[in-house]
């Protein structure tokens, strides 16, 4: 009789997963979304509140970006502690109080806390620490790595959309209606959030021993950071955050200063924010992609070949000349390496310590990205105000990506040590 009942079971939890994965990606859509139109109201808002002087908005949203980061750790503690539907309510409530803020602040104190510190917190409870944790505590732990890249790239179509719907709507409302709509897409979110229940374990089968007892938070923690892999996961992580984050913020303007072309500056920036785009939509297939090589081949070998081609796609893109056509041919190859790092990280974090503290340990993981993001911003801005020139950093950038290589070939894709002495993947029993 039990294999009357096998199948039936099985279709259900496929249709369940598809929702957390439709729901999970929705969330992270509008997440990303919403925060990617701040560089497209920069210059006006900067305009009408600071007389023209960009550096005081660009320091709320470098705030947003460190409080993204700070605040991560805290959601995932929440996630794990009283449940992941709760900390993203939290994070869906401080997002749309820092948008309110922004539209109708006109102050630089009060675009720090809204568009920095509160959508800040808002993006890090409702992006990846706690969306994935939910999908990857749902998922059978074959398929992890796969509807992990779904969800994954599905939420990279907001940085797509929303900045193409921005530009539209700039050219003939001001900043604050601009905003305003956009905030409105943030209401998804209250039908997505019930969605995300992840799923109960599947009862042991008949004579296996039950799992041992979990080890508390705290404990988890100490292990993890006492974990050689989890290190340089976290390690690489840097490098990841720090090659978005400059690329993001600075390719417009070194386009600008190299490209061979007889366009005006303004066109070549807008060369530069084309080829941004182009990366959003090659990220798509990326993320995709390496998800499914994911459960393929070795997660941490996987890594190691995309932070390698990072490395020589950078190389190669410095060492020609720039033309229209290398910048947009460079934004779709760094567009398919882009964020297809997050589904294999996330997964090895499952791999090595289980699910029951994902949201934390994936948090202090995205923490590390979030200071390389902050740390490529700021050195690209130091480095060009010094130099007039972004090369320090571009070489920087190719030796922290083969850095980073290496130090993925020498991650174990395997359980870490349970606290007390004994291997296996903590919350064994939740899988």
């Amino acid at each position: 009789m039990g294999g009357h009942t096998h199948a039936p079971d099985a279709r259900q939890r496929e249709r369940d997963m598809r929702v957390i994965v439709i729901a999970g990606g929705l969330v992270l859509a509008i997440s990303f979304g919403v925060r990617a139109v701040f560089g497209g109201v920069i210059e006006p808002l900067s305009a009408e509140l600071f007389g023209g002087r960009i550096e005081i908005f660009s320091l709320a949203i470098a705030i947003q970006n460190l409080v993204w980061g700070l605040a991560q750790p805290g959601f995932g503690m929440i996630a794990d502690r009283f449940g992941d539907r709760k900390a993203m309510w939290i994070g869906l409530a401080c997002y749309a109080a820092g948008m309110a803020i922004c539209v109708t602040g006109s102050s630089a104190a009060s675009q720090g806390i809204g568009a920095g510190v509160l959508v800040g917190m808002g993006i890090s409870g409702t992006a990846f620490g706690t969306v994935l944790a939910v999908v990857g505590r749902s998922a059978p732990v074959e398929k992890r790595s796969h509807y992990l890249g779904i969800a994954s790239a599905i939420g990279s179509s907001g940085q797509v959309v929303l900045p193409l719907l921005v530009s539209w709507l700039i050219t003939f409302m001001d900043w604050r209606m601009t905003l305003a709509i956009v905030s409105l897409a943030l209401v998804p979110m209250v039908f997505a959030i019930p969605l995300l229940r992840a799923r109960e374990a599947a009862p042991a089968a008949p004579g296996v021993q039950a799992a041992e007892v979990e080890p508390g938070l705290g404990l988890t923690i100490r292990a993890a950071f006492g974990h050689g892999s989890y290190l340089l996961l976290a390690a690489g992580f840097f490098v990841c955050g720090f090659h978005l984050a400059f690329i993001t913020a600075h390719l417009p303007t070194f386009v600008q200063m190299n490209c061979i072309s007889t366009a005006s500056a303004a066109e070549l920036r807008g060369l530069g924010l084309q080829a941004l785009a182009v990366a959003g939509l090659a990220n798509i297939f990326g993320t995709i992609a390496a998800s499914r090589l994911g459960m393929r081949f070795s997660k941490p070998y996987v890594l190691a070949a995309i932070y390698a081609l990072r490395a020589v796609a950078i190389l190669v893109f410095i060492s020609l000349p720039i033309t229209p056509a290398s910048v947009l041919v460079f934004g779709a190859v760094m567009g398919v390496l882009w964020l297809s790092t997050v589904p294999l990280t996330s997964a090895l974090v499952l791999v090595m310590f289980g699910p029951r503290a994902m949201g934390t340990l994936f948090g202090f993981v995205f923490l590390s990205h979030q200071l390389g993001s902050f740390a490529g911003v700021w050195l690209g801005g130091l480095a060009f105000d010094r130099t007039g020139s972004y090369d320090q950093i571009w070489y920087l950038a190719i030796a922290m990506g083969a850095l980073s290589a290496i130090a993925h070939l020498l991650v174990r894709e395997c359980a870490a040590p349970r606290p007390g002495g004994s291997t296996g993947p903590t919350g064994v029993a939740r899988t």
